[in-house]
């Protein structure tokens, strides 16, 4: 079996996990210095956001050298080490790949931008004015306002799907395809188990260039990007051969390296990414959880359809949090992040885990004065800005929460005193101990691991499933109300409660009828 097959995944923003020269940003020592901590946790595998040189305009997603390490985090000895230490404890290292755009001061964009002969030019995605003057289309970014940005020099438009400094690359272009695998094949011998490929839906564009519909459910409200659907823009037919040649790469190296992308789509075109005969990505990621309506029945539908979506033989994976959305915290609350945690680690599939949830780490207020994500800075309103989601991880109960020994470059959480490893390490009853817990009863069962998924039905507020393998059988049964549940008719044998969200509810024999506190998970195995 694959060995990310069995692996949880934990996703680390290296600016905020440990700051290790006292500048107030995080880096790879810093990340090195607490493998240990990983180790104890239980996690098998790390990625890693972008550590490349950089101008930092989206701190880090604007490469300007793929092959190098940016002094803010290091050198390429601090990665090596952090790459050989970390192997040494039998973690594996996930780059992130940004493969869509580079900083528009890479060398390829600026020998790009020199003249319209310049061998570099088709490398990025340059048009002329529309026949009446203004952009090409009406392709919006990321971050608001046009996707396109005027050369006055060269008197044509490039293409931005973020920032104006961050030029699509043309991967029409064979000359860009094979540049950027050599990127892949460079970390690849250094090591590396794998890469999580930024905007992977992204990387071919319509052809013809069409304007993309106005979206029909946009209210007025909300980013500027939700103006118009992204039908032209991205998630192209083109795209599948690039990610099955990105795919043979990988496959030139032993050790089963993955490929893990970034889509978001629905759960029909998302599974197309696993490729023909599985030979595209390993795990396209599964966003479903990020933006579904936190109820027992919403989640057990979602659960179902996609699983009944997956191709034969390709394996899912479950995503709670990431850098660029809110933490499952601050959307379902803190009880429910208990829930949460249960609920990833006992589905189906590969689950990623982000840094900080372990510890229940909400939204953190950042002040107008602190913030530093350049969307934010541009655009406003509640579903904008991603600071918030990037505060530094909070290590122990000092002035700076043990991340660093001077002021952060983000706000840490006002309860940082309290809410850190350190203080709840010694408490039986904290969401770091349950996911510990969780971690552990996972890996000692295959039930878990690779056993098959099977709804039980939801009673009221308790989503209820199990999972099977050989001849262990264990029931799940998660509370997502704030009230006592009692689940009864699911055809539980009889079971004992092996481990509780609550911490305090181990060895009980259950039957038919299984009461529930509010706000609780249960696991049920064979008694």
């Amino acid at each position: 079996m694959f060995w990310w097959k069995k692996a949880v995944i934990y996703h680390i923003y290296p600016r905020s996990f440990q700051d290790s020269d006292d500048d107030g940003v995080g880096d790879l020592k810093g990340v090195r210095d607490r493998l240990d901590y990983l180790v104890w946790l239980g996690v098998d595998a790390i990625w890693l956001s972008p550590f490349y040189s950089s101008p930092m305009k989206d701190l880090g997603y604007d490469v300007s050298d793929y092959c190098a390490v940016d002094p803010l985090f290091g050198s390429m000895e601090c990665f090596d080490a952090l790459l050989i230490e970390a192997h040494a404890r039998e973690l594996r290292v996930i780059l992130d790949f940004v493969p869509n755009h580079t900083s528009s001061l890479h060398p390829w964009f600026l020998s790009s931008r020199r003249s319209r002969d310049d061998p570099k030019r088709e490398w990025y995605i340059w048009r002329d004015p529309a026949p009446g003057g203004g952009p090409p289309n009406n392709w919006v970014s990321h971050f608001g306002g046009s996707g396109w940005t005027f050369d006055e020099e060269t008197q044509q438009y490039y293409y931005h799907a973020f920032l104006e400094e961050q030029p699509d690359l043309n991967w029409r272009n064979p000359e860009v395809r094979a540049a950027m695998r050599d990127v892949l094949r460079f970390w690849l011998k250094r090591g590396v188990d794998g890469f999580r490929i930024d905007v992977a839906s992204h990387l071919v564009k319509d052809a013809a260039f069409r304007d993309n519909p106005p979206n029909p459910h946009y209210d007025g409200r909300g980013p500027d990007i939700q103006r118009l659907t992204q039908t032209y823009s991205s998630d192209q037919p083109e795209v599948q051969e690039i990610i099955a040649g990105l795919r043979q790469i990988a496959d030139e190296f032993e050790g089963d390296r993955l490929l893990i992308g970034e889509l978001y789509l629905p759960v029909d075109r998302l599974v197309r990414y696993y490729g023909e005969g599985l030979r595209g990505l390993h795990l396209p990621f599964n966003f479903q959880l990020l933006d579904a309506r936190w109820a027992a029945d919403d989640i057990c539908r979602l659960i179902d359809k996609y699983e009944a979506a997956l191709p034969e033989g390709a394996w899912p994976n479950w995503v709670l949090s990431n850098h660029d959305r809110p933490r499952i915290a601050a959307r379902v609350g803190e009880a429910q992040a208990r829930i949460a945690a249960m609920l990833i680690l006992t589905l189906r599939g590969t689950p990623t885990l982000y840094y900080g949830d372990e510890i229940g780490l909400g939204r953190v207020p950042v002040p107008s004065d602190r913030i530093r994500d350049t969307w934010a800075l541009r655009e406003s309103g509640p579903d904008v800005g991603r600071d918030p989601s990037r505060t530094p991880m909070q290590w122990d109960e000092g002035p700076f929460a043990g991340f660093s020994d001077r002021e952060p470059w983000l706000p840490l959480s006002p309860d940082h005193t309290k809410r850190n490893v350190s203080v709840m390490r010694e408490d039986k009853s904290s969401i770091l101990l349950l996911v510990r817990e969780l971690l552990d009863y996972r890996r000692k069962h295959a039930a878990l691991e690779q056993g098959a998924w099977r709804p039980l039905g939801s009673a009221g507020d308790v989503l209820a499933y199990e999972r099977a393998f050989g001849g262990e059988r264990i029931a799940i049964l998660l509370n997502f109300s704030d009230t006592p549940r009692r689940v009864d008719g699911l055809g539980l044998e009889t079971k004992r409660i092996a481990l509780s969200t609550h911490a305090d509810r181990r060895s009980e024999a259950t039957r038919e009828v299984v009461d529930i506190r509010p706000n609780e998970g249960l696991i049920l195995e064979s008694s």
